[in-house]
This record gives C-alpha cells, structure tokens and sequence, in this order.
C-alpha cells in the first residue's frame, strides 16, 4: 500500500497534547495521528452498524419514531 503525505494545521496547544502522548509512547507524532484516524473512522463505521441495526429491527418490527418516543415518556413516568 502507498503512503501519501498529507500536511494538516493544528492550533499549538492540540500540537503540545499530540507530542506529548507520541513522547510518552515513544512513537512519532504520525504513528499517533494515523492511529487516531483509524479508531475515529473504525468508531464511526460501528455507529453505522449498530443504527442500521436498530432501523431493520424498526422496520421489521413495524415500530414508528412516535412508537418509540411514547414508551420512552412511559419509562420516565415510572421513575
């Protein structure tokens, strides 16, 4: 796989943070960021999943938004 270079702006504070976990970790400020990219994108694409899940669960189940909102004013009723 090939590599491209990529230059990104951070404001300095954000940069001291990020030097300073790549120096904890005795890793580069790119092995960090990289590393960053890919948990944001992999927690992104699992939020992706689990709604996807929950609106096939909806349509199957034929459960409407008002559906939900109602038992969701139910269950704080009986707090």
């Amino acid at each position: 796989m090939s590599a491209s270079t990529v230059n990104i702006s951070f404001q300095s504070d954000l940069l001291k943070q990020i030097d300073s976990i790549a120096k904890e970790e005795s890793r580069s400020r790119s092995e960090l960021i990289r590393e960053s990219a890919r948990m944001c994108i992999e927690r992104k694409n699992r939020w992706k999943s689990i709604f996807s899940l929950g609106e096939d669960i909806q349509a199957r189940n034929g459960i409407t938004e008002q559906d939900i909102f109602d038992e969701i004013k139910a269950v704080r009723k009986n707090k």
